[in-house]
């Protein structure tokens, strides 16, 4: 597989846009279950989650680094699992990079426990586990 990387210019908008498609399908396939935080109408944050009707999925945390260190994270963290636990949906994953010590020092401090097997971090938020 080979890319190239180069600056994103007004050209690139429409292809802008088929990936932000992709992830309203994603959106929509799991409403009500993704947040953004914004501060004075702009977005400063965000979190992805969906769930496959017995495990919630996290992805995609992101905090502008201007914002970090004000529990915009957490807060996230937070409401996605609320409205995953309103589906239903105890126990949640997100994946890590091996390579990003501050994600997991991020995750680990939530509470979330590593899963050495597959580097995989999991909590359970209520109910029982299912494995």
């Amino acid at each position: 597989m080979s890319y190239t990387l180069r600056p994103l210019n007004l050209a690139d908008h429409l292809h802008l846009l088929a990936l932000m498609q992709a992830t309203a399908r994603y959106l929509a396939r799991n409403p009500g279950l993704s947040f953004v935080a914004e501060v004075a109408d702009e977005v400063v944050g965000c979190l992805m989650a969906g769930h496959d009707g017995r495990r919630g999925y996290l992805q995609h945390l992101l905090v502008l680094p201007a914002y970090r260190g004000q529990g915009i994270a957490r807060a996230l963290v937070d409401a996605c699992l609320a409205a995953l636990a309103q589906e239903g949906i105890a126990k949640s994953h997100c994946d890590v990079l091996v390579s990003n010590a501050a994600a997991q020092a991020f995750w680990a401090h939530l509470g979330w426990a590593r899963r050495d097997d597959i580097l995989r971090f999991s909590v359970i938020t209520g109910g029982e586990d299912n494995a």
